[in-house]
């Protein structure tokens, strides 16, 4: 390998990469790390830009179009928070999560996560919501960093498609009455079978914590509670895919009704 820009794993650059592990820091500069290309590309293709590049060139090479400074095998391993990098390092600035970013029509659909508490399910319901092409993904009363590694790996991208809003129950609650927007909970035992019920019309799916599921008082809020059938020993399911099948549900109903 050639010169490189940055060859220690010491170097100061490479220490600020490794304290952006830390929400505190990621939150004190406004800044996330991608570490895959898949993702990155992504990005790039939804219309965001990192605002630094760093690669590797003894394992992997440049991508068309970005400026990038090069880090040597021992420097990114460092920097990387997977301990084994795949040679590339970007960087993203945050985004605005208001509920005032979300856009809102006739047919809306929406996720709401309450308490969420793993940023990997957090991430697999990002993932999720865009597969179901849900108009945005609220995050009620949730301390999970959306920006977490773990959360924006598991999200495959679409951290950068669909639109995230942060925000309180009660405000959650009015904007979605005043929006028109049906609240469905999703909750074991809570009310008949999901499939039963028509949402064909704009509507949000309220799933829970991974431990306790949606708190008394949200449940007490929604418009409608659905169940989902648990035939065996298990009590409940991983809540991103307890939004799966709610969330494809819907989508489901809303295909036969346009073929109707």
């Amino acid at each position: 390998m050639g010169n490189v820009d940055i060859s220690s794993p010491s170097n100061e650059q490479v220490k600020r990469l490794v304290r952006l592990r830390r929400r505190r820091h990621r939150d004190e500069e406004g800044i996330f790390v991608v570490e895959e290309e898949r993702i990155l590309r992504r990005a790039l293709d939804a219309g965001h830009r990192p605002t630094e590049v760093y690669l590797c060139p003894d394992l992997r090479d440049p991508i068309e179009g970005l400026t990038h400074r090069t880090m040597s095998r021992e420097a990114i391993d460092k920097a990387s928070y997977r301990g084994t990098s795949t040679g590339l390092i970007a960087l993203f600035p945050y985004f605005d999560r208001s509920l005032e970013t979300l856009e809102w029509n006739g047919q809306s659909l929406f996720l709401v996560a309450e308490g969420v508490e793993k940023p990997g399910n957090l991430g697999a319901m990002l993932r999720v919501a865009d597969a179901a092409g849900v108009a945005g993904l609220i995050l009620v009363d949730t301390a999970t960093d959306v920006f977490n590694p773990n959360a924006v790996r598991a999200s495959t991208g679409a951290i950068f498609t669909v639109p995230v809003a942060r925000a309180g129950l009660d405000e959650t609650v009015e904007l979605l009455r005043d929006r028109r927007i049906m609240s469905v909970a999703a909750h074991p035992g809570a009310g008949p079978d999901y499939w039963d019920l028509d949402m064909t019309g704009p509507v949000a799916i309220w799933v829970g914590a991974e431990a306790d599921g949606l708190s008394t008082e949200a449940r007490s809020q929604a418009d409608a509670l659905v169940s989902i059938p648990m035939r065996g020993a298990a009590d409940s399911l991983n809540t991103s895919i307890a939004a799966s099948l709610v969330l494809y549900e819907s989508v489901r109903q809303r295909s036969q009704a346009k073929l109707s």
